[in-house]
Formats: structure tokens, sequence, C-alpha cells
């Protein structure tokens, strides 16, 4: 298979980025790359699928990823593994002896080792420019899941399933795997039910998931639903209005450095300053624009708000306020001067476990193995946007049947998109621009 092919196989088989933006797939593919890095480092605290799925699909993972190297050229193949995660280590291990290029690199449990960038400094002590790619530095990175999908691809299965962690406030904490379109609502009744009368829930991790309905749909980027008190701090912090922020940035603002001493872009050479924006935003300076426009640097890793300010400040979401605006007003980022690496950053990483201690999670930090539980609602609201880039274009009508595996939306032409397939055998219900509805067929 070459370069060409396989970009085309992940196009029409819908394989997208399975945990953060869903970047399609295929358009990462580059003989630029001289290495290629599995991201198993699991970033957000409470999420477990990634080490689950690498432990159970080992050797499917390692084969799929070893042809997308063969394919694409690349020298080198590092495995990103918590170094804690013992078992799946221990999995990888017995299959590795068949491909002489491939490595693990033994990660430590800091917050937030699955960031791109940091993982690609730690695997290979290479920098990525402030505000560049990966293949800059010749590193493409995938997830373990968006690599099982390509090994089930290659095996004639489409993406139509995710993989889903549901933890916090559940009677029965679990890892589902789930037709896309299936109902939040569902995954909460397959994990016992909620155990708080209040409950919130934030889609994705806890450091920089947003709060979301148990009425919206699991898609091809949903990694995990973690259920709170609805007065938790991390609901509150999450629902707090920026205005009220930057008040509070200017009374109470002391100066101190902790949110730019322990940002992990900074400590890597990036531009960004969190401490000296705040300063400039909260006092009203504008003879100098830098620390604005260093906002383009800021990824929202949100250890700067959730855990560095002593005063519980909000430097994470006043900057992303600030670069939004930026953009809306055409406003493009800098070319930075690359700066060293801080000496200091080996001692400033954040523990996980302190992380989750300081949010008020550690009572949440249970296993939660995957189930073969399946969700028995009847209908499926598939979303026409799941990934990065142009929607796919329904190419079903009302009263059609459909079969598992089908395409019902193909990729925009001629633009950044993947096919989408039906997860079931099913009966269109409806399609709008946005969503088509399936009525799955009794077994």
């Amino acid at each position: 298979m070459n370069i060409t092919e396989l970009k085309a196989l992940l196009r029409e088989g819908g394989v997208v980025g399975a945990g953060g933006a869903g970047f399609p797939s295929y358009a990462k593919l580059d003989e630029r790359a001289d290495t290629l890095i599995l991201n198993c480092a699991e970033c957000e605290p409470l999420l477990k699928l990634h080490q689950q799925l690498l432990e159970q699909h080992a050797e499917e993972i390692l084969r799929a990823f070893d042809l997308i190297a063969k394919t694409i050229g690349a020298k080198s193949v590092i495995l990103g593994i918590k170094k804690h995660y013992k078992q799946t280590i221990e999995a990888v291990e017995q299959h590795m002896a068949a491909y002489s290029n491939m490595s693990i690199c033994r990660l430590p449990a800091v917050y937030p080792a699955g960031d791109e960038v940091v993982l690609i400094y730690e695997a290979t002590g290479r920098v990525v420019p402030a505000g560049g790619l990966p293949i800059a530095v010749g590193v493409t990175v995938f997830n373990v899941e968006t690599i099982l999908n390509v090994a089930n691809l290659l095996g004639g299965k489409p993406v139509t399933h995710k993989y889903v962690t549901v933890a916090g406030e559940v009677a029965n904490p679990a890892t589902f795997k789930v037709p896309v379109g299936t109902a939040i609502s569902e995954l909460i009744e397959l994990a016992g039910g909620t155990t708080t009368p209040h409950p919130s829930y934030l889609m994705g991790g806890p450091m920089m998931g947003r709060i979301g309905s148990v009425h919206e749909p699991v898609t091809r980027t949903t990694n995990a639903v973690l259920v709170l008190p609805d007065d938790h701090l991390l609901i509150e912090k999450k629902q707090a209005k920026p205005f009220v922020d930057m008040k509070r940035a200017m009374a109470a603002c002391c100066q101190c450095n902790y949110c730019t001493d322990l940002c992990p872009r900074h400590m890597l050479g990036h531009p960004i300053e969190p401490h000296k924006f705040m300063l400039y935003a909260s006092n009203g300076i504008t003879n100098d624009a830098t620390p604005y426009l260093n906002s383009f640097y800021c990824v929202s890793c949100g250890l700067c708000e959730l855990y560095s300010c002593g005063q519980g400040l909000a430097p994470r979401t006043l900057l992303a306020a600030c670069k939004t605006g930026l953009r809306q007003n055409g406003i493009k980022p800098p070319a930075p001067e690359a700066q060293p690496v801080n000496p200091a950053r080996d001692y400033r990483r954040v523990p996980m476990n302190r992380l989750m201690a300081r949010l008020g999670l550690t009572a949440y930090d249970k296993p939660a193995p995957l189930s073969d539980a399946e969700p028995s609602g009847k209908q499926l609201r598939v979303l026409l946007s799941q990934h990065i880039g142009a929607p796919a274009k329904a190419v079903v009508a009302a009263g059609d049947k459909v079969t598992a595996g089908q395409v019902i939306a193909e990729a925009a032409e001629n633009a950044l998109s993947v096919n989408i397939h039906a997860p079931v055998n099913a009966t269109v219900e409806s399609v709008s621009d946005s969503v088509i509805t399936l009525m799955k067929e009794d077994a």
C-alpha cells in the first residue's frame, strides 16, 4: 500500500483523531515524518480507555502502526506510555520483538503528558516551534484508539463505534463501546445511573472538557463523560463568566508568576506568559501588544487556573477570550524567535495525584474496566460534523434502510473531510443539515 492509497482508505473509512479535536487522520500522513509516536499518555485525570485498549489489542495496534510507518517511510516508532501502566507495557512487550524500529518511552505520571508538544519533547528531545505542527520537527503523533480504528479498517470495518469512559458520580464506572450517535443518557444508564441528586456532566476530561447535556450524542471524539455534583469546584469554574473573571483579576492578581512558572508550553520555550497577560489585561495596558498576541500560543491545558493560581483566578479563560477576539478581527499570530527549554522544567512538572487532589477528584479515581454492556435505546443521532474541517454531506433520505458500515454521509469534495457510516442496521428517521437520525432495527 502506498501513501495515496492509505490516505484514501482512511478518508473513506472515517478515521479521525479519536480523543482530541477530531483531525482527519489521512491528512496527518506525511513522508517528511521520520518518527511516529503512539500517544498512550491518557493526558486527563480519571481517563482510562487508551491504556485499556492498548493492553487488550496490543498486537493489532502495533501491526497497524508499523504499516503506517512503512507506508510513509518513518525510521523510528515510539510508544509513549506512562510508566505506571505496567500491564499495558507488559502486553506491548510481548509483541515488540517483531518490530526492530519500535521502542517504548516510559512517561512520568504528570499533567499534561499527553499534550503532543510535551510528548514529542519527552520522547525525542525535539521542541515543536511555537504555533507550529509536529511535522516541523519530523514527527507525527496518533493516539491509541485512532490506530485501533485503523487496524479495524484494514480488516474491512469502518469507524462506527466509540469507546467512552464514564466516571465520577455513577454507581459503576466503566468504559463502554457504543455506536456513534448514542445519547449520553444511555451511557449514564449503563454505568448504573448517577449517585448525586444534582448532577452535571463534563464531556472529556476535567481539565479541558466542557459542560454538556445527557441529550447530546456520542461522536467520534467523545472520550469520557465525568459526572460531578453541580456545586463541584470544576463545574463552578467552567460556568464562570469572563467579565467576572476579569474583575477578580483586577482585584486579586498579585503577580506571583506561578501561572507562568508551571506553564508546560512556557517551560519548552514558547512565548506564553500568563502572568504578564493578566497584568496587562487587568490594568488596561495597551502600549505593548505582545502579551495579548502571545495568547495564540496558549493551548488551554488549564494548569494556570485549576492548579497554579493561589487566588483561584482564571488566566486560561481570559487568554482564550483574547485569542478568540484576535481571530475574529483577522489578527494573525506572530512568528516568535525560538527560546531554549527552561532548565527548571523537570522540577516544575505537575504530578497527576497532586492535580487530582487539588481538583477534588481523588475519590473518583477508581477502576473503570471495559464493559460489554450495550445501550438499549433505539434512536441514534449521527452528527454530520464530527471532525475538524468540512462536514460530511448526507447521501440518504428519510425512510431509507441502511446496514452497519454503509456510508450515510460522504466527505465533502476538495475539502478536509471524511465519510460517516451507519453504526448499525437501521431505518433513516430524518435528515437535516447537521444530523442524521436513525432508528435501530430489532436484532
